[in-house]
């Protein structure tokens, strides 16, 4: 009996001794590859061309955080009245948006989203409480413009600004030649307050800020829109006067005359060229006006310059007109004509040089 307990007895101490000793072996090589195994330098140098994986949670968007992001903002011109009753183009800053010309009339709205944005000395002209309610192109160039109830309640000596205002603002955009109004639903022919004519539409043939003199012969003579600048604090910003000037073959040359006269004795307008100017020929060419005038365009004695006010004058004048699109101004005498700031003007300058055209 003795022998038949001890033999089980010691096959399981054996097994027993068996299990701890290869599991101290097992943690014994495991310690040993903890020890062999360097630790990561901190101080190593990483590759800057290397791309290396992104932080967890990340992925696909970090990529799109390294894209430009698109502005919130974009700067439009929209047409305002200025503190002496006239209708100018100003530039502001508006919230990004894919409905241009809708924007750019709820931006006319008194008492509207532009009430923190007007400059000082400016108001907004659209009555208040107006809504636009659509807006829709046709394939001429028309723009059909449904405004709300709202719209009616304005003074009768205003109706010529709102209807200029309106017109400029939208006409700026490339594919709008002219526009026509609607009230709630309903085709206007006359404007409802003053009784203004618009079955036709109107565009800017028809004129801003239109001055007619007490002499002028209107059977023998041409509406023309010329630019004067005007001055409010310390900056100054351009006037648009539709007035009327000799018919003749040389449109190009009886605009910048116009100009060269100087605006109305009297206005808030001011004359931005030097008396004794002259324009010496004017030609356009595939969209280009070249003008030359005499040596008294130029102001300043070290280095005679076109002045920025001049510049602005001649190219938002003149391409006004249907066939010009930039002009190019020449100098008796001066090889190069610089610019204010000391540039020589070398290219031909256009309107989107000055405000950057869109399209709706």
């Amino acid at each position: 009996m003795k022998k038949y307990w001890v033999k089980p007895f010691v096959f399981a101490l054996f097994i027993f001794l068996a299990m701890v000793l290869s599991g101290c072996l097992f943690e014994g090589e495991q310690a040993l590859e903890k020890m062999d195994t360097p630790h990561e330098d901190v101080t190593t140098e990483v590759d800057p061309n290397k791309d290396e994986p992104a932080p967890e949670g990340e992925g696909e968007s970090s990529g799109d955080s390294e894209q430009p992001k698109e502005s919130s903002t974009v700067q439009r011109e929209i047409y305002l009245m200025d503190r002496h009753g006239m209708i100018v183009p100003r530039t502001i800053e508006l919230p990004a948006s894919a409905e241009v010309a809708k924007q750019s009339l709820e931006y006319m709205v008194k008492d509207g989203p532009v009430t923190e944005l007007l400059p000082n000395g400016f108001q907004a002209v659209l009555p208040a409480g107006t809504q636009i309610l659509g807006l829709n192109p046709e394939a001429d160039g028309t723009l059909v413009v449904d405004v709300s109830q709202e719209f009616k309640n304005y003074d009768a000596k205003d109706e010529q600004k709102i209807l200029q205002a309106m017109t400029y603002t939208l006409t700026q955009f490339d594919n709008v030649k002219r526009i026509k109004l609607w009230i709630n639903g309903h085709e206007q022919d006359v404007m409802p307050v003053g009784g203004t004519p618009i079955t036709n539409g109107v565009s800017r043939s028809d004129g801003i800020n239109i001055h007619v003199g007490d002499h002028t012969d209107v059977i023998n003579s041409q509406a023309v829109t010329v630019y004067f600048p005007s001055q409010n604090g310390k900056e100054v910003y351009h006037v648009p006067v539709t007035t009327r000037v000799k018919k003749g073959e040389d449109v190009y040359s009886t605009v910048v005359q116009a100009l060269l006269n100087g605006p109305e004795i009297g206005s808030a307008l001011l004359h931005p060229f030097n008396e004794g100017a002259e324009v010496l020929d004017a030609n356009v060419q595939n969209g280009i006006l070249s003008l030359s005038f005499n040596e008294a365009l130029l102001t300043g004695q070290d280095l005679p310059s076109l002045s920025d006010a001049a510049l602005s004058s001649l190219v938002m004048s003149l391409t006004e007109l249907e066939d010009v699109d930039s002009i190019e101004v020449k100098v008796d005498g001066s090889e190069l004509v610089m610019s204010e700031s000391g540039e020589p003007i070398v290219e031909p300058v256009s309107r989107g040089d000055l405000t950057p055209a869109e399209s709706m």
